[in-house]
């Protein structure tokens, strides 16, 4: 690995262990000022409004920008931006509005840090797709870690400390991750289309996914999952309550058992591509999903809805490394950024419809009937888009995303190669 990834690396994982703290600490604020659920929403909501409304201008935006910049400002950004609150809470000024457009501005600048930082890390690695596998598997492992096992418990304890604690630990984390960047070696700047708008330009992203299979494919994955993840979060703890008759801790629990087996699934990820072929390893950790979230619901008391939600928490972690890795090998550099929020946006959008989904399915019949819809979603999904991710659609984008003078791309081409010789490649679920 380029001495360049371990400080993007560590910048990643502050800032993911800051986003931990405030991830805990913003809610439990706004609970300090009202009690009332709408308010609560409205917080909450906010930080995902950005990747709705400007996701894929965010992305043409990246594409003409300096990425390595883009990132280290994004950070400064925040970090400033943070001091906002800070300075009111001190002051005893703050108030739900404020909690909401700080929400919202943090989330924009995520968008344009996570969308360059998923645009420079090809550049970095040269394309490599075995580093950019190994280098999403470290990402997603501490990211993981970080932001979902010991940054929510230090956000709730720091809060104790006082209102603007956590805050202002969050925004040196952002300035501590804005020089770590800021030292990185610069990439190449993206191309420039002459005379071309950015409403243009950001078409042309979003048509680049549409009209390909295979990144469609990649691109409905999370959008599905999405609505299926979030009808199951709406009623999780409902469920574990009522069902499983589990309290605050027990569900604190469930919930660590599903971040442990998102560490596993990112730590085996690469394996798997190389032993089943990126394109089944792909169809397979989507079924292990669907099913998991079945057993979930069929789940007769806490332990074996831990082991379900494990599961399932590995091959989210799986998906999670292979997918962007396989996108960042075959997309061209000068669309990756719009191709990379293209396909968030579409999982952010989703993700509404299935916390709706989940509270009416659950208000209308019972609080499992969401959880067997979400199982019932996952494994059509997997069914409609195991042609459109195959290892033969696979090997023919690598091939084809090869550099002038090397037949293949390296890498995952290789692991769709070892499939075939042990007979994967021409498995019926491919």
């Amino acid at each position: 690995m380029p001495t360049g990834f371990g400080r993007l690396w560590t910048a990643q994982t502050v800032s993911s262990l800051g986003d931990g703290v405030t991830h805990a600490a913003l809610p439990l604020l706004a609970l300090t000022l009202t009690r009332d659920p709408m308010a609560l929403a409205v917080v909450a909501a906010a930080g995902t409004l950005p990747w709705l409304l400007f996701g894929v201008l965010g992305g043409a935006l990246v594409d003409r920008w300096d990425r390595r910049r883009t990132m280290w400002v994004a950070d400064v950004a925040r970090a400033a931006l943070l001091a906002v609150p800070a300075a009111a809470a001190v002051l005893d000024v703050l108030s739900i509005p404020l909690l909401a457009a700080v929400a919202f501005l943090l989330g924009l600048g995520g968008l344009f840090f996570d969308t360059a930082a998923t645009a420079y890390l090809p550049d970095l690695l040269g394309r490599d797709s075995v580093l950019l596998e190994r280098a999403n598997s470290r990402l997603r492992g501490t990211q993981t870690a970080a932001s979902g096992f010991a940054g929510p418990p230090l956000g709730s304890a720091l809060l104790a400390l006082g209102r603007a604690v956590p805050l202002l630990a969050d925004a040196v984390s952002f300035a501590v991750s804005a020089l770590l960047v800021r030292s990185l070696p610069t990439a190449p700047r993206p191309v420039p289309q002459a005379r071309e708008s950015l409403l243009r330009q950001a078409r042309a992203g979003a048509s680049y996914v549409f009209r390909d299979q295979l990144l469609l494919g990649l691109a409905l994955r999370p959008a599905v999952g999405n609505i299926a993840f979030l009808a199951v979060e709406t009623v999780l703890a409902l469920f574990a309550h009522d069902r499983l008759g589990i309290g605050a801790f027990g569900f604190g629990l469930l919930l660590t058992a599903e971040a442990t087996g998102g560490l596993l699934g990112a730590g085996i990820a690469s394996l798997l591509g190389r032993r089943l072929g990126t394109g089944t390893a792909l169809t397979c950790t989507a079924a292990v999903e669907g099913l998991a979230v079945l057993g979930l619901a069929a789940a007769p008391d806490a332990y074996v809805a831990g082991l379900a939600l494990a599961v399932c928490g590995a091959g989210m972690g799986a998906t999670m490394v292979l997918a962007p890795s396989l996108r960042q090998a075959i997309v061209p550099a000068h669309l990756m950024g719009r191709v990379a929020s293209t396909s968030r946006m579409l999982a952010m959008c989703a993700a509404p419809f299935g916390a709706f989904l989940g509270g009416w399915l659950a208000t209308a019949y019972d609080v499992r009937t969401p959880l067997y819809a979400a199982a019932s979603l996952l494994l059509a999904m997997t069914a409609l888009t195991a042609t459109m991710t195959s290892d033969r659609r696979v090997e023919a984008a690598l091939r084809a995303a090869a550099p002038a003078g090397e037949p293949d791309a390296p890498g995952l081409r290789d692991s769709v190669q070892q499939a075939a010789v042990h007979g994967s490649a021409e498995s019926p679920v491919r």
